[in-house]
């Protein structure tokens, strides 16, 4: 990690989306490493609820849930304002949250542009604004997730694949402007988790025979990775890891 003071209090970590999938699967490897965590919901009020139950089966009192709307930017503030209330502290901001669906240029609308947009784009960056005095005081760090697709846009899907891009930009420019306190970096997944819905069976098995490994990654693969960046990587800013099965170098 970036070299901080030492300290007996565990560090503190927020994650968007937390409630299911990849989000659920930092918080456990997260958690295992001895962190205190913010989980961010905002529909899953029973898949939080019974992830916070299962990790503090192991450690009590040791997680705080907070649901928002992400797309409400006033709101924001407040999920940082869990951790100091909580713990009077914040180390690690992950964005994960996600909206994810098709839209056909011919189809498309401003109201999936707002959608798209304010969660993959405009959300991350307004929490790094409002996380950053306490990622500083830290010594923190923030891993965005992105997207294979923020540099290959995916076809039917131009918004999203727009907002990642963006979202990768924001890596890079958030290391910038918080260095050398806060360390920004990314993890572009590949196919990982089949969205649950919008891909046939064709569509599937043709990614999965533009991937080199050939199968599908693991949602610990990108907490594994998360962790690498947290834990092993301090001299690692404004980069983008592809944990894609080596699908990026297909052409």
């Amino acid at each position: 990690m970036t070299e901080k003071s030492p300290s007996s209090d565990p560090e503190v970590a927020l994650i968007t989306g937390a409630a299911h999938r990849i989000g659920a699967e930092i918080a456990r490897i997260l958690h295992t490493e001895g962190m205190d965590l913010v989980l961010h919901y905002r529909n899953s009020e029973d898949a939080a609820g019974s992830l916070q139950r299962e990790l503090e089966d192991h450690r009590p009192d040791s997680v705080r849930l907070i649901r928002a709307d992400l797309l409400d930017t006033a709101s924001l503030p407040a999920l940082i304002d869990a951790a100091v209330d909580w713990r009077g502290r914040l180390d690690l901001l992950v964005n994960n949250a996600s909206s994810f669906y098709p839209t056909p240029l011919e189809e498309a609308n401003e109201q999936q542009w707002e959608d798209l947009l304010g969660s993959n784009l405009k959300a991350p960056f307004f929490l790094a604004q409002a996380a950053a005095p306490l990622l500083r005081q830290s010594r923190g760090s923030i891993v965005n997730l992105v997207d294979i697709y923020g540099e290959r846009p995916l076809i039917k899907h131009p918004i999203y694949s727009m907002a990642k891009a963006g979202n990768a930009m924001m890596v890079k420019s958030l290391a910038r402007e918080l260095g050398p306190e806060v360390r920004v970096n990314g993890i572009a997944p590949g196919a990982i988790l089949w969205p649950k819905e919008g891909l046939s069976q064709q569509a599937r098995d043709s990614i999965l025979s533009r991937t080199p490994l050939k199968r599908l990654g693991k949602p610990d693969d990108i907490a594994q990775t998360l962790l690498f960046l947290v834990r092993d990587a301090p001299y690692i800013t404004g980069q983008i890891i592809a944990v894609d099965g080596g699908r990026t170098v297909q052409q």
